[in-house]
């Protein structure tokens, strides 16, 4: 009996550590990407800057410059995968909500084929964006929930926003 219970604990925990480090390499390093904020952008003129049609267009980096630092990056970062399409050069703090469009610090090569890709932090850039512009959140809380944990925020805030419709349904 003691044996069969113990076995539990140590699978239960194995569980939890595989889940936390692949959950942890879908997040970027915080010595590396702790997240940097455009202080053109304010809770006082976000429905002239962020929340205008194209503001983001108006401000996103040149391809070659996001290109060029991805690939050092990759490298910088120590990935195991160094296939610079199998990334994309991702603002932590989404240009949508504010963030800084080349300050590296909030720039980082996230991987595009894992559980937590690009695409499911579109889906929260969109959500966040939405909230903030119609004033259901502050801008700085959105832009701390993005910089401090994305996963852990799409989990709280993306299945049951409005705004949101789960691919493929």
């Amino acid at each position: 009996m003691l044996n069969h219970s113990l076995h539990k604990v140590v699978l239960a925990a194995m569980f939890t550590f595989v889940a936390a480090a692949a959950r942890a390499g879908d997040l970027p390093d915080p010595r590396f990407t702790p997240g940097a904020i455009n202080p053109n952008v304010t809770q006082a003129n976000i429905h002239q800057t962020v929340c205008a049609k194209g503001y983001t267009k108006t401000i996103r980096p040149p391809a070659y410059y996001t290109n060029a630092l991805k690939k050092r990056q990759i490298e910088q970062f120590g990935h195991g995968d160094r296939k610079a399409r199998d990334y994309e050069e991702d603002h932590l703090v989404a240009l949508s909500i504010g963030g800084a469009p080349t300050d590296e610090r909030n720039l980082w090569p996230q991987p595009r084929n894992s559980e937590w890709s690009a695409d499911r932090k579109d889906e929260l850039e969109f959500v966040l964006y939405k909230m903030v512009c119609n004033e259901e959140i502050s801008l700085k809380q959105a832009q701390r929930e993005m910089a401090t944990d994305w996963i852990d925020a799409w989990k709280r805030y993306v299945p049951r926003h409005p705004d949101y419709r789960f691919k493929g349904e």
